[in-house]
């Protein structure tokens, strides 16, 4: 891909040839419906700013089309210019090939949560069902021993009343 100083000691060198001044360059990029402030331009445009790091997408690209007219590669144009339009445009349809990806991605990264997610609400369904089915079954386990209970005491207390019983004599 291309090199982002190249690209800027471009820039400078068809800003002066040209005679451009960042107001010029602000108005053409605007004219292709998108914008780079001023600011962002002095800083593309300072001394020594090849050495800088900007992002091409939303500052070096939009600056390119403005000048150098990357969409066109023309005869008249010298192999610098045309080397780097065209690498400038494959590195544009490189972003757009990886964003494209990184959408689909997304696309199904969000279907595997989803999928986990229902697993998960079945997954506690299905417990909470188990939940209720071992409280009733406590319940009913409980009400059998208090019947029981209920019963023992009931034949202990004619156990201790009958008088046929040796000790209750």
């Amino acid at each position: 891909m291309t090199n982002s100083k190249d690209l800027i000691l471009k820039l400078k060198e068809v800003k002066e040839r040209d005679h451009l001044s960042l107001g010029d360059i602000e108005t053409r990029t605007e004219e292709n419906g998108e914008h780079v402030s001023k600011t962002t331009l002095s800083r593309v445009f300072s001394e020594g700013s090849e050495d800088i790091q900007f992002k091409f997408e939303s500052t070096l690209k939009p600056i390119a089309n403005a000048l150098l007219d990357i969409d066109t590669i023309e005869e008249d144009d010298d192999l610098d210019t045309q080397g780097l339009k065209l690498m400038l445009k494959l590195k544009a349809d490189k972003i757009k090939e990886l964003e494209a990806a990184l959408d689909h991605e997304k696309v199904k990264h969000h279907e595997k949560i989803e999928k986990e997610r229902e697993q998960s609400r079945r997954s506690i369904e299905f417990l909470k069902e188990q939940i209720q089915f071992k409280d009733k079954r406590i319940d009913f386990l409980l009400e059998a021993v208090f019947e029981k209970d209920k019963q023992h005491k009931e034949m202990l207390e004619k156990l201790l009343k009958c008088q046929h019983c040796p000790n209750n004599e």
